[in-house]
């Protein structure tokens, strides 16, 4: 029974390092992925994704198409793993000690022995990490503990935003990890363009917001907020849909960079007697009150029942 659920605690504080040692490697995994993978619209083509093991690339083709090869952060048994089509396995240990310039020497070293053949552009993004991976060796604080548990609560996250994903009939992004902040999300989008950005704007920012949208995400927290959240934003976020009201009766609207962000904290929903469900009311009261206000049409983007069609 859902009000039966125990949710794992989640802490940012404390956990720092260790956060941002994951956060390192699923970004090493992620390039790869965006170096390799045919491009898709809003960066769709670079995500990972959670699965039964742990976080996943899914498979990325490769050999001309003949052949595919998936990279696996293994949870459950704490390794990384990358297995191909024609069944090869290889792998290696996750411990406290492994530095982020050890675990892109040993991945990169297992493609090249697959015969992978991929160069990548070899920072960090948007960490304030001015180095090279491979040069990156203050960080291998790898946490067992801290990973399950994170990895545990996206398993549950993952499958309530995917039925939240299925009321909606318009376009709908898949529920994936967008690697460069580490959040767990899900996008709805009204069909219609949005204004475009100015020059100054990222290109990554002109192809995530070519069109009307409100995202729904999960992320572990960092330093601007320090606790582990569910967000949702609108873009173009329409004027005062701060006044909107949110439930459950926990989340609150915020400032994120001038623009309104309704946030539940985890750790607000982990006290509920049925978290499901006040996961749900706070991400359908948070579309409600953007579609609203944006003038998108509601009723046409509802999924119809089955004996309507």
């Amino acid at each position: 029974m859902e009000n039966t659920l125990k949710l794992p605690p989640l802490h940012y504080k404390r956990n720092e390092k260790s956060k941002l040692t994951l956060h390192l490697f699923l970004q090493i995994i992620g390039k790869i992925r965006l170096k390799m993978s045919y491009r898709k619209n809003h960066w769709w083509y670079v995500t990972e994704y959670v699965d039964t093991r742990g976080l996943s690339t899914g498979p990325i083709s490769y050999r001309s198409g003949t052949a595919t090869f998936s990279i696996t952060l293994d949870v459950l048994n704490h390794r990384l793993e990358v297995t191909t089509s024609d069944g090869e396995i290889e792998n290696f240990s996750l411990s406290p000690k492994l530095t982020v310039a050890s675990f892109y020497s040993q991945l990169m070293g297992i493609l090249q022995k697959l015969h992978v053949q991929v160069s990548i552009l070899d920072r960090p993004y948007d960490l304030g990490i001015n180095k090279r991976f491979a040069e990156i060796t203050e960080y291998h604080h790898y946490d067992r503990e801290y990973t399950t548990d994170l990895w545990r609560t996206l398993l549950w996250v993952d499958d309530v935003f995917k039925e939240f994903s299925g009321r909606f009939y318009g376009k709908t992004c898949p529920v994936h990890l967008y690697w460069h902040s580490m959040d767990l999300a899900v996008t709805r989008f009204s069909g219609k363009e949005a204004p475009p950005m100015g020059d100054g704007a990222r290109i990554s920012d002109k192809d995530a917001y070519t069109h009307e949208c409100i995202s729904f995400g999960f992320w572990a927290g960092d330093e601007k907020m320090q606790e582990p959240a569910f967000y949702s934003y609108t873009y173009p976020s329409p004027e005062g849909i701060d006044k909107e009201v949110l439930e459950p009766s926990a989340a609150e609207w915020i400032d994120s960079n001038g623009s309104p962000m309704a946030i539940l904290r985890y750790n607000d929903l982990t006290k509920a007697q049925n978290p499901r469900k006040e996961l749900l009311d706070f991400m359908e009261s948070a579309y409600r009150a953007g579609a609203k206000l944006a003038d998108w049409d509601l009723e046409k983007l509802k999924v119809p029942a089955l004996d309507e069609l």
